[in-house]
């Protein structure tokens, strides 16, 4: 595949931060007026990032990881000390002014919209300072009215509208002039199920039907799950996981959690010899080593040692595997 299929190409990607030192105390509290001690931090140390365009990328990690920082760097807010950014064929902080045309933004936090207008003036206001024609905009605001159900949504103020509905016209105001790029940062946070379906139905379709490219940063896997075929983990400024979401199993290839629910109650001495991660009377949960043994053996031994009504073989769950990446 050529470089050109490659919206976002970035390699070697550092920045570093000056952070202040000092020892706890009034007395060096006083001092740090005339001397402060700093020292150098690395918010991102080398990192390496290839997304396809058309794509739809997790990209997430533990607080602190260097998330933002690295999508402050793409978004052109930032400038690092080292490593190349080419994304949608410009420097971002080079060519910014071009660059932020084709480029969309949607925090969960944080909203676009006029607090007490309503958000098809919001739109309106898009249309021109992006130069959008009229017909095309008129186009745009019919399908987006279409897909997100929001035909009488969008002329009520902002103020009045529920988490869900202003989320949703969040999305249309970042997605109006038909960036070739998007940044979701916690897009879902906060909304109830119905609402998040709704969101994720909206970025799946939109990115079908305009490829736009989405780059998601979540806490929330469903939303990874549901949308990404692919994930960046980021953990202290570097990358440590960059492959499909499917094959992060492979990280626990080697365990398998067997569920079990037992015919009768069962005093926990019988269940000494094996690693429970979760037991009571009537059921547990048993984490199998297949290093250590075969599968078929070990269920074999277990039907015929205790009284199995029901068993269910799995998988380590994502969240767990995740977790264990984020700790390493």
């Amino acid at each position: 595949m050529g470089e050109n299929e490659y919206i976002i190409n970035v390699t070697g990607l550092k920045k570093a931060f000056k952070v202040s030192k000092r020892e706890e105390g009034f007395g060096a509290a006083i001092k740090s007026l005339w001397s402060r001690n700093h020292e150098t931090v690395y918010g991102v140390d080398g990192i390496d990032l290839k997304v396809r365009r058309g794509e739809i990328r997790g990209l997430i990690g533990p607080n602190g990881a260097g998330k933002s920082t690295t999508i402050k760097i793409m978004s052109g807010i930032l400038h690092p000390e080292e490593g190349k950014v080419d994304i949608m064929g410009f420097v971002p902080w080079k060519e910014r002014q071009k660059f932020v045309k084709k480029l969309g933004v949607v925090f969960g936090q944080k909203s676009q919209l006029w607090w007490d207008l309503p958000p098809i003036d919001t739109y309106a206001l898009n249309r021109e300072m992006y130069h959008v024609p009229r017909k095309r905009y008129d186009e745009l605001i019919d399908y987006f009215k279409e897909l997100l159900q929001i035909e009488g949504v969008v002329h009520k103020p902002v103020r009045q509208l529920s988490l869900g509905e202003r989320m949703k016209c969040e999305f249309v105001c970042a997605m109006l002039h038909e960036p070739e790029l998007v940044f979701l940062d916690e897009p879902t946070i906060g909304l109830d199920i119905i609402s998040k379906e709704n969101i994720r139905k909206f970025i799946k379709q939109v990115n079908q039907d305009l490829r736009t490219t989405f780059i998601l940063t979540t806490h929330d896997l469903s939303d990874l799950e549901n949308l990404c075929e692919n994930v960046t983990i980021i953990n202290k400024g570097r990358v440590v996981y960059d492959d499909s979401l499917s094959q992060l199993n492979r990280y626990f290839s080697q365990k398998k959690l067997i569920d079990v629910q037992f015919q009768e109650p069962l005093a926990p001495d019988m269940l000494k010899e094996y690693t429970l991660l979760a037991s009571d009377e009537l059921t547990a949960t048993i984490e199998l080593d297949l290093a250590e043994g075969d599968l078929r053996q070990f269920v074999y031994e277990l039907l015929g040692k205790l009284p199995v009504q029901d068993i269910n073989i799995r998988n380590i769950p994502i969240e767990d595997v995740i977790r264990e990446i984020y700790s390493s």
